[in-house]
């Protein structure tokens, strides 16, 4: 298997203390912190091994404190009920004796239903747009050099924005977005692993999208998330290509909202997203420029 996703399936792969105690490591990706949506994909790994039979149908979390790179993170589960068709987990993470995060999770039965789904917008294929990682690149040695490395940094999923923001030269947009990714190579036929990537990968662009109407990037700005729901509406698989469409409807409060929709490459409703988080202007970021904000 490629490398990065080998890395990323091995940080998943969470060591059992106990029955309902899970260890787990963090990997560097250029940031201050331990990104926010490998806590979260442990923290749905934690939870989904103490439930059998039954699929994540939806998650609920809070991001309270900056995770360290360098310290293992402890995952403690509270097997909240077990109902006849449904099953809920609360999922405390823990480091340096703080909480970093919480989460609730259900899980429930396949049962059939009444179904329809809202449809997906039209989107030029991912064949025709470049990797974010490239886009990167090419800029890694203009923006300030604790960002480079984030810059540089390869990521264990191709992700390819329809209409990628300029950061060294932002301009007021519409807080909308559309952004392609999948996995860079295969994975096993597993539907709990595939969930639980998809909740460490919905952690992108979200909270982004919220600048976009400002035209600032988050060069000039601190930034971080506050709270992430997911709702799975179907199986789904990211080795294939899905579209992650995103919008904005409101920032206040130095806080900015995102929602995202997450389709099939046949446009098929998969996933639903939303977030808050931090947006603040922050004075020790350098502008493009190179003048203090």
């Amino acid at each position: 298997m490629e490398a990065r996703l080998a890395e990323l399936l091995k940080l998943l792969d969470l060591e059992r203390l106990e029955d309902n105690l899970f260890r787990g490591q963090s990997r560097d990706i250029g940031a201050p912190q331990v990104f926010g949506g490998q806590v979260l994909g442990q923290a749905l790994v934690a939870a989904s091994r103490t439930v059998d039979g039954r699929l994540v149908h939806s998650l609920h979390a809070y991001f309270l404190r900056r995770g360290d790179v360098n310290a293992p993170i402890i995952f403690e589960v509270d097997r909240s009920r077990d109902g006849g068709s449904f099953t809920s987990r609360r999922v405390v993470a823990i480091q340096h004796g703080q909480q970093i995060l919480t989460m609730s999770a259900s899980f429930q039965n396949v049962e059939q239903g009444l179904d329809h789904q809202a449809p997906m917008p039209e989107s030029e294929p991912p064949e025709d747009l470049r990797d974010i990682g490239e886009l990167n690149a090419a800029i890694a040695d203009r923006v300030p050099e604790r960002l480079q490395c984030f810059f540089r940094h390869q990521r264990p999923f191709d992700i390819r924005p329809v209409d990628p923001p300029d950061y060294l030269n932002p301009v007021k947009r519409e807080p909308q977005r559309r952004v392609w990714f999948r996995a860079v190579a295969p994975l096993p036929d597993d539907q709990p692993l595939h969930r639980c990537l998809l909740a460490y990968v919905s952690d992108y662009h979200l909270l982004e999208t919220s600048t976009l109407p400002h035209g600032v990037s988050f060069l000039q700005l601190q930034m971080a998330s506050i709270d992430h729901a997911i709702w799975f509406h179907r199986d789904l698989r990211v080795d294939d290509w899905l579209l992650y469409v995103l919008d904005s409807p409101s920032a206040s409060g130095a806080r900015g909202f995102g929602r995202g929709l997450v389709y099939t490459r046949e446009g098929v409703l998969v996933a639903s997203v939303a977030q808050e988080g931090l947006i603040r202007q922050h004075s020790r970021w350098t502008s493009p420029a190179g003048q203090q904000k």
